[in-house]
């Protein structure tokens, strides 16, 4: 692993924590969640295990230590480890298909679907907390589809043609 790797890795997850931080929230203090975005951003420059899973541990811990949901470190950190995986085995089954942005925006659109539904129903598991989960749904979660697709084809391209500049060594480096 190199160390510059892991410098833009850990870039892309504090930007993610600044917005997360700065965005105001929606329903009940509920926030979309800018640093899934730049998750699956670095899942997309490093498809690997092992970055996925510094990915997902860094992301879940931060985005359970700035959680408003009441008791969400701990669905935060389950969330984040389960959307990783999952968006990261979609992104080797669609290996050519995922190089496109288009075909990328849908998987994050999709990623933050399951992340949306994976803290949700473990925040509902391990905390006992009695929330109305379709509404919550349809409040929160979609209106972060939306937020996080736009956000994604806004930063997505920037940071591929500032990689593409640089001498990380990423997939949009190999294309």
């Amino acid at each position: 692993m190199k160390t510059k790797n892991l410098v833009l890795m850990a870039l892309l997850v504090g930007v993610g924590a600044a917005l997360y931080l700065v965005i105001p929230g929606i329903m009940g203090g509920m926030k979309p969640d800018f640093m899934l975005t730049m998750m699956f951003i670095g899942i997309l420059l490093f498809p690997n295990s092992r970055d996925v899973f510094l990915l997902a541990l860094t992301t879940g811990i931060l985005s359970g230590l700035f959680s408003t949901f009441p008791g969400g470190f701990v669905p935060n950190i389950i969330d984040k480890f389960v959307t990783a995986f999952i968006f990261f085995a979609l992104l080797v089954v669609l290996k050519k298909a995922a190089q496109k942005t288009a075909v990328s925006a849908v998987l994050v659109g999709l990623g933050t679907f399951i992340s949306g539904s994976v803290f949700l129903g473990s925040a509902i598991v391990v905390i006992g907390a009695n929330i109305p989960f379709v509404a919550l749904i349809v409040s929160v979660v979609l209106p972060a589809i939306v937020i996080n697709i736009v956000a994604f084809v806004i930063i997505y391209p920037i940071v591929t043609s500032l990689v593409k500049r640089s001498k990380f060594d990423t997939s949009v480096s190999h294309a």
